[in-house]
C-alpha cells in the first residue's frame, strides 16, 4: 500500500506542476506587449520599376505576395518567379486581384530599370528596389535574411531567405510559401488567401 500512496503522491505532484506551468504561461501570453505592427511593418520607402513609391502601405487594398531576391540570382529567384507565374495560370479569374512583388536584395546592382526587365517576363510581377539604406530597412521589417558573398573574380552573389510571403487585403501577414514547396500545398495556400 505504501507502494501505491507513493505513486500517487508522485502523479499529484505532476498534474499540480503541469496546472501551474499551463497557468504560467497563460498569464506570460496575455500580458507580455503585443507588436505594434504585424510582419513587414516599418518605415521604409523603396520604388516600383516604373517609378511609384512602393511603401508597407502599397500592399494594403489586394492580396498579395512578396518575395526579396536579386537579379543575378542563378537558381533560387528564377525557380520563384516561375512558380509564382504558374500559379497565376493555375488559378486564372480566381487570382485577378492577386498582386505579386519581387523586392531585390542587392540596389547596387539592381536599378529600377534592371529590376523592371528582370520579371516583365511574368506578366504578373512588379519589380521593387531602392536605396542600400532603404532596401535594408525593408528586409529588417520583414525579418529577411541576406547577405553578400563575394565569389571568385572579384564578383559577388546574394545569399537570402527564399520563402514568399502571403498578405490579405488589408495587407496583414497570412504565411509563407517555402522555396520547392509542392505545387498542390501553395495553390491551397493561395486559394484560401484570397477566399
Amino acid at each position: 500500500m505504501t507502494h501505491l500512496a507513493h505513486l500517487r503522491t508522485v502523479l499529484w505532484t505532476l498534474v499540480v506542476v503541469a496546472a501551474l506551468s499551463a497557468t504560467g504561461l497563460y498569464v506570460y501570453a496575455n500580458t507580455r506587449p503585443q507588436p505594434t505592427g504585424g510582419l513587414g511593418s516599418g518605415d521604409y520607402q523603396l520604388v516600383t520599376a516604373s517609378g511609384t513609391p512602393f511603401t508597407r502601405e502599397s500592399l494594403n487594398g489586394s492580396p498579395s505576395l512578396v518575395f526579396f531576391g536579386f537579379t543575378h540570382c542563378p537558381d533560387v529567384c528564377p525557380t520563384t518567379l516561375a512558380e509564382i507565374t504558374a500559379w497565376y495560370e493555375a488559378l486564372g479569374d480566381e487570382a485577378k486581384d492577386l498582386k505579386a512583388y519581387f523586392v531585390t536584395v542587392d540596389p547596387e546592382r539592381d536599378t529600377a530599370e534592371i529590376v523592371g526587365d528582370y520579371v516583365a517576363w511574368t506578366g504578373h510581377v512588379t519589380g521593387v528596389t531602392g536605396s542600400l539604406s532603404e532596401v535594408e530597412k525593408a528586409a529588417r521589417a520583414w525579418a529577411v535574411y541576406y547577405e553578400k558573398v563575394p565569389i571568385e573574380g572579384g564578383d559577388y552573389t546574394m545569399d537570402h531567405t527564399a520563402s514568399v510571403f502571403l498578405l490579405d487585403a488589408k495587407g496583414d501577414f497570412q504565411g509563407t510559401i517555402a522555396y520547392r514547396e509542392d505545387a498542390k500545398v501553395a495553390l491551397e495556400k493561395l486559394r484560401k488567401l484570397l477566399g
